[in-house]
């Protein structure tokens, strides 16, 4: 019988990924509804800079970042775009306006957006049946 210590650690991974795509689509979802207006006057309220120009990048970086998250694919790329997004909002945004009870969130997705950047999609994603299929049967890299 095989211990929870061989389980591979890809598979949690995948777990704070696939969390962390809901969270995002759902928001991003949210904004879309809400329409570019809505988000552009909600970011000038927080002092977001450039409110007309974040505001529907946000919106699309949510909306399909968090999809692309959901199956694993582009995992470190999205999550260097997403690590940019929490640590601007978190640092510099929420904790001096609001302090650490309104940025738990954010430092969360912070923390799980380098996970992606370090770690890649994990276990259960698009991106690592394309490298599986890339390195080959003996494991190592096919020639192209």
């Amino acid at each position: 019988m095989r211990g929870i210590g061989s389980i591979s650690p890809g598979w949690g991974v995948t777990a704070v990924r696939i969390a962390m795509g809901l969270i995002l689509f759902i928001a991003g979802y949210g904004k879309v509804s809400a329409g570019v207006a809505g988000v552009t006057e909600a970011f000038t309220g927080m002092g977001v800079p450039l409110p007309g120009v974040t505001a529907p990048f946000v919106m699309v970086l949510e909306l399909v970042g968090g999809a692309l998250l959901l199956v694993g694919l582009a995992g470190r790329w999205v999550g260097l775009l997403f690590a940019i997004q929490f640590a601007y909002i978190t640092f510099l945004l929420k904790l001096p306006a609001d302090g650490w009870g309104a940025a738990r969130l954010d430092v969360m997705l912070l923390a799980g957006a380098i996970l992606m950047v370090l770690a890649g999609s994990g276990r259960a994603s698009l991106d690592a049946v394309w490298l599986e299929r890339e390195r080959g049967p003996a494991g190592g890299r096919r020639a192209l």
